[in-house]
């Protein structure tokens, strides 16, 4: 995709017909069906107060992400690795994580969303996205603490809030929140939905949709109020700015 099609699907994008496209393709049916839309949820929602001009998504896939954000930002632009199993004709620059083919302080913001846990250097990786943001550009990731193995053999890590934020800060970046985006139920039933599909042969299949669907229901209603235990939260989502020239300090590490 050329920059000036990524500009024009992001002003597409602000018809807000993105949105319900980006959800359409998981159906009450299917065992991300509540996940998708809580996680949609927050980052539309940080995206809307964070995110502006030229925007950099790191593993982005088939950039589906900018159905959720595109209306946010000026430019979109993509980057996956050479052997995304994705479609790669969505990809606009072709890198890692750890080395980004782009310029330093070329983007106002960056957005990842559950990549860190397929990385082995998480660290690295966040160093390099705090060269290639602005002095006080903001980025938006999202990284699971519960999740089942996928994507193997690279998956290789989960995270609690406070290794999210000893990372970011030893990477240099000033931390703005860490915030869980659900309960125990929403974790259970989702996963359990997962562990079924592996039934869902034959006559079975009907019956494996109406359990799925049942559980994604009722899974969001019992994670309100006194029975929410965010303890046991699927994912995070991480805010983080890169300091200003002025309060700006290097990459540190840190020691035991």
């Amino acid at each position: 995709m050329t920059p000036r099609a990524t500009v024009s699907a992001c002003a597409t994008a602000r018809t807000g017909a993105g949105v319900a496209e980006y959800y359409s393709a998981f159906p009450i049916t299917a065992p991300a069906y509540n996940v998708i839309r809580i996680a949609g949820e927050h980052i539309r929602d940080r995206a809307a107060r964070h995110l502006s001009g030229r925007l950099l998504d790191i593993g982005c896939g088939e950039k589906r992400k900018m159905l959720l954000v595109g209306e946010f930002v000026d430019e979109y632009v993509g980057l996956d690795h050479e052997e995304c199993p994705h479609d790669r004709s969505k990809i606009d620059l072709f890198g890692t994580a750890y080395r980004i083919p782009a310029a330093a302080e070329s983007f106002d913001c960056v957005l990842s969303t559950a990549v860190l846990e397929h990385l082995e250097e998480p660290a690295a990786a966040l160093r390099e996205a705090r060269r290639v943001l602005k002095p006080g550009g903001v980025a938006l990731y999202t990284a699971p603490l519960f999740w089942h193995l996928h994507e193997e053999p690279r998956d290789f890590f989960r995270y609690t809030k406070h290794g999210l934020r000893h990372l970011f800060e030893t990477a240099g970046f000033e931390l703005l929140e860490v915030t869980s985006l659900g309960g125990f139920w929403v974790t259970f039933a989702t996963e359990l939905n997962y562990y079924v599909q592996r039934f869902r042969r034959g006559p079975a299949a009907p019956f494996v949709d109406a359990f799925v669907a049942v559980a994604n229901w009722l899974a969001p209603r019992l994670d309100r109020g006194r029975l929410r235990d965010e303890a046991f939260t699927w994912m995070y989502v991480v805010v983080a700015r890169k300091p200003t020239a002025a309060a700006s300090s290097p990459p540190r590490e840190r020691r035991p």
